[in-house]
């Protein structure tokens, strides 16, 4: 072999761990990405089951028996006195709840709920006085994701006769 064909063989295999750096680079990065994409999905679906949880329960402890015409009956958002989860009773007993979901085996995923009054021409903002509507948001975490998953949902009132 003489020098010519030496250097050719060196650049071939220089030409050849290129490559395969850049392969194996693409199969790392493409498995990133699927895991991520994997996490948001278990998320969404946890706000999801989360907000459907809340919005299949009556909007207010006064509203659990009965109908009310007055804002003044309704209560102020979070649990009543000796309610836990999973035995809330209303739409707003979510409020201030954190909760750990370890159910899945490749992550575990932080869920916090707020909830309170909004007004229907600002719905982005939460009011310190009773109405006749309510904002839930969901909000879910984990170390093994990128993004934060944040959903909401408003729930109304509406008394017919």
């Amino acid at each position: 072999m003489n020098t010519g064909q030496m250097l050719l063989t060196v650049a071939a295999m220089m030409l050849l761990s290129v490559v395969v750096l850049r392969v194996n680079n693409n199969f790392l990065s493409t498995s990133s990405t699927l895991l991520d994409t994997k996490f948001g999905v278990l998320a969404t679906s946890i706000a999801t089951s989360m907000i459907e949880e809340a919005s299949g329960k009556p909007f207010d402890l006064a509203t659990v028996d009965n109908s009310v015409t007055s804002l003044s009956y309704l209560s102020t958002c979070g649990p009543a006195y000796g309610e836990v989860y999973p035995n809330f009773n209303d739409f707003d007993d979510f409020n201030g709840l954190v909760k750990i979901d370890s159910t899945m085996p490749s992550a575990t995923f932080k869920v916090e709920c707020t909830v309170g009054y909004i007004t229907p021409s600002n719905p982005d903002n939460i009011v310190g006085y009773k109405t006749w509507h309510k904002k839930m948001t969901v909000q879910v975490t984990s170390q093994s994701m990128e993004d934060t998953v944040r959903m909401s949902t408003v729930y109304s009132y509406f008394y017919y006769r």
